[in-house]
């Protein structure tokens, strides 16, 4: 596995997160206040947007790390919950790692 893919999977995991948290304050400024009902939709379809691009790599990485599909769903879901992204982001960082250094080593040929 190449080392663009977590990368790929981290920024959008971190991009998704934070904006998660920027649609959830503006909710509370829309709904709590009266203040701000177009930021709010606005951040919204961005962060909408931006959760397809996690999905699909969240996907890829799941695809070649060849997860179980209970793995695959959580980590897709965790972009929906307000600072679940950043948990598991760290926690797959650490799974990953091992899997892309084992690729990166050069083959040890074989004596015969």
């Amino acid at each position: 596995m190449k080392r663009s893919v977590l990368t790929r999977y981290r920024v959008m995991a971190y991009v998704t997160a934070v904006m998660l948290l920027v649609l959830c304050t503006c909710m509370v400024f829309k709904y709590g206040f009266d203040r701000g009902e177009d930021l709010t939709l606005m951040v919204s379809q961005v962060h909408g947007l931006l959760f397809m691009v996690y999905l699909v790599f969240a996907f890829d990485l799941g695809h070649k790390a060849r997860w179980p599909f209970g793995k695959l769903l959580w980590v897709l879901l965790s972009g929906t919950i307000p600072f679940a992204a950043f948990v598991v982001e760290r926690r797959i960082r650490a799974e990953v790692a091992p899997l892309i250094d084992a690729d990166d080593q050069p083959a040890q040929p074989v004596n015969a």
